[in-house]
């Protein structure tokens, strides 16, 4: 026989079943049990309102430790084997007879393959994933960075170069669009800035290991810078593969996110993205002929004519002014002022996202930086170690602004037109990659001097830093402000 209590506490009523005999629960039992269930159901009220905090903690965290490690490894990687040129040129110049106006043109020509296949590359990656697309960039542009390696004459160099940028065309603007199915606005000018921090750590891995390389390697009869060239290309061969088979395309194919962390990060990405489709919806071919992208692009042509100046120039800069022979020494100097630019990435970056301000953070280190150039172009420093001094501003100025810049983006377009609205950006402002190098060259040639080229990228950089400014003030998704308690990146 069995009996049904019922007993009501507040809003719950609980029904204990009762037996007799030896089955008999004590009274004192059921109403035990009793509270044991009302204290499960008042545990179960404060439950929702905790675990979600728990969850965004520990997938944000996880996001950054799993995806920006990765990125940053494989950007770095694409930079070395696009700007190694700058050190081969210490000794390939000479071995080939190739003229500095020349050398600009072989620098700069990568940019114009970059340009023809960017936006296409970008929508492929959108639509085919990241995995498989990065996978096959890395691939085909380290065989080409390899058979660079065997350039006969100056003009096999420009057609190698060329086929490089077509290799290339799609990664940087897929990597950031990459990045923007993982962050939320809050935390993207960081994770752009730990992205962007891939081009002066290249240097600063670079530019000892290929003075090493240039020093001490001439196996088989080839010429150090030969196997420069070669032995760089490699890893991007290597990573492909890695890329293929490890790399997560989107938040549902992360395994290492637990079910609850994957639907709380999809679910807060689609609703930023419903945000930013509620101001306006942006389509592809409004992406395309939108002011505020045309706007993007001048600024970034302008910054990326003057940051490839300096790049592709600055260890022959820094070797006529300290007349080193080592290229090892060379490589190290050049290193120093990489160094500097990494740490200022990253302290911008940071106050960018706090203040979720991204114009004067972007404006101002350009500013610092131009006024660095333009003194370079204008004042023969006294001393050697004072030049480097001034490089290292430079430097600082010109890397901190891409974390904020590429943060602007994604403030207005989503989806597919993020992808063209990004290429567009990225590929017209990289045409600057091929004007800075051959103008440094073409003005070294004609004046027998690099102070015009200096005063050309000081100019540019100015141009770019007004038309930074003079973008509208930033969207409403902009300037929501971080929930209380939110996670930041490490």
């Amino acid at each position: 026989m069995r009996v049904h209590l019922r007993t009501r506490i507040g809003p719950f009523e609980i029904v204990s079943t009762l037996g007799v005999g030896r089955e008999l629960t004590a009274p004192g039992d059921a109403l035990r049990s009793t509270f044991e269930l009302v204290k499960q159901k008042e545990s179960m009220a404060v439950t929702p309102a905790v675990a979600p905090l728990e969850i965004e903690v520990r997938a944000t965290r996880k996001v950054w430790m799993r995806i920006i490690p990765v990125v940053l490894v494989l950007f770095v990687i694409n930079y070395v084997d696009r700007v190694n040129i700058a050190f081969a040129a210490l000794t390939m110049n000479k071995d080939l007879a190739i003229t500095s106006q020349q050398y600009g043109l072989i620098a700069g020509i990568f940019f114009f393959g970059y340009f023809i296949f960017e936006v296409p590359s970008n929508l492929l990656l959108h639509r085919l994933g990241a995995r498989v697309w990065i996978a096959r960039i890395l691939i085909s542009w380290g065989l080409v960075a390899v058979l660079t390696g065997f350039a006969k004459v100056a003009f096999h160099l420009c057609a190698l170069r060329f086929l490089l940028g077509v290799a290339e065309a799609g990664y940087f603007p897929g990597i950031v669009l990459y990045l923007t199915y993982w962050f939320r606005q809050r935390h993207l000018a960081h994770a752009m800035a730990l992205l962007c921090t891939g081009t002066p750590v290249a240097n600063v891995i670079g530019a000892p290991v290929s003075g090493l390389i240039l020093d001490h390697i001439h196996w088989v009869g080839l010429s150090s810078w030969r196997w420069l060239l070669i032995l760089e290309g490699v890893p991007a061969i290597l990573a492909g593969i890695l890329t293929y088979f490890f790399l997560p395309s989107r938040p549902a194919d992360a395994k290492f996110l637990t079910p609850e962390e994957k639907d709380w990060l999809s679910t807060e990405l689609r609703r930023e993205e419903a945000e930013k489709l509620a101001q306006r919806q942006i389509t592809v071919r409004h992406a395309l002929a939108h002011g505020r992208v045309w706007h993007l692009t001048a600024i970034y042509f302008a910054q990326v004519l003057s940051m490839y100046a300096v790049l592709f120039w600055m260890p022959q800069l820094i070797k006529a002014v300290f007349n080193q022979d080592s290229n090892t020494t060379i490589g190290i100097l050049v290193m120093i002022p990489y160094v500097a630019a990494v740490s200022a990435m990253i302290i911008v970056a940071r106050s960018s996202d706090r203040a979720l301000e991204r114009r004067y953070h972007a404006a101002v280190p350009q500013m610092v930086a131009a006024a660095t150039l333009l003194l370079l172009g204008t004042v023969t420093t006294p001393s050697p170690w004072l030049l480097i001094v001034l490089w290292c501003f430079a430097a600082m100025g010109i890397w901190s602004f891409f974390g904020p810049f590429w943060s602007l983006p994604n403030e207005f377009l989503t989806g597919s037109s993020a992808a063209v609205g990004i290429a567009l950006i990225n590929s017209f402002g990289n045409i600057g990659g091929f004007v800075g190098p051959y103008a440094m060259g073409a003005i070294n040639r004609k004046t027998g001097s690099f102070h015009g080229g200096l005063l050309l990228a000081g100019i540019s950089l100015f141009v770019s830093a007004t038309l930074v400014l003079m973008l509208r003030k930033r969207t409403s998704l902009d300037a929501m402000s971080p929930s209380v308690g939110s996670p930041v990146g490490p």
